[in-house]
């Protein structure tokens, strides 16, 4: 297939012509259309633009081997979404394992009392901007990958649960919990 012509296919039908011939030049389109999309995902989770950089390049290179098992059950872009949210927090999780940072940060519990636990978003956009960026540092990825997805990326309930797999309940529950660890671990500092 000629490059010129791969430019008219959506992203579907270029990623199972991908998938089907190992063309590194037909891959270098799929690069083209979402490098700036995975770019910015990688940036949430790293310190600086370099390492944002690394990330991007190192999901590209797993990509290629992993778009064979993509399988049109939804959107490539969902997909690409999915996989790289999942490829940046277990790099954050190893990181964090190799330099053995251990933070305690109060459990995840939320009791009964739903008024007293409740966390508004109005709430997190009040807190300090340098010392909210800090406490995202020290929550769990897992947390802050389901905040930056809500409040970062503007995803809806349907959106995080069709990207994560789960269902919207769990989606809403997780993210009142990752509210929560935010702004506890906020108070902290």
């Amino acid at each position: 297939m000629r490059i010129s012509s791969a430019q008219n296919l959506t992203d579907e039908a270029l990623v199972f012509e991908i998938a089907e011939t190992n063309s590194t030049k037909l891959f270098a389109v799929l690069y083209d259309r979402f490098s700036k999309v995975v770019y910015n995902k990688c940036y949430g989770f790293s310190i600086n633009k370099e390492e944002a950089e690394d990330l991007t390049h190192d999901v590209f290179i797993l990509l290629f081997d992993k778009l064979k098992t993509f399988k049109g059950n939804s959107k490539f872009s969902t997909w690409l979404y999915s996989f790289t949210y999942n490829f940046c927090v277990n790099y954050v999780q190893r990181n964090h394992q190799k330099k053995k940072e251990k933070v305690t940060v109060i459990t995840d519990q939320i009791k009964d009392d739903s008024d007293a636990d409740e966390i508004e978003d109005a709430q997190l956009f009040k807190l300090k901007s340098e010392n909210l960026a800090k406490a995202f540092t020290l929550i769990d990825a897992k947390e802050k990958m389901i905040l930056l997805m809500k409040y970062q990326d503007d995803m809806t309930i349907r959106e995080i649960s069709d990207a994560l797999e789960i269902g919207e309940s769990a989606v809403k529950m997780r993210i009142k919990r990752a509210k929560v660890k935010v702004v506890s671990v906020y108070q902290e500092l």
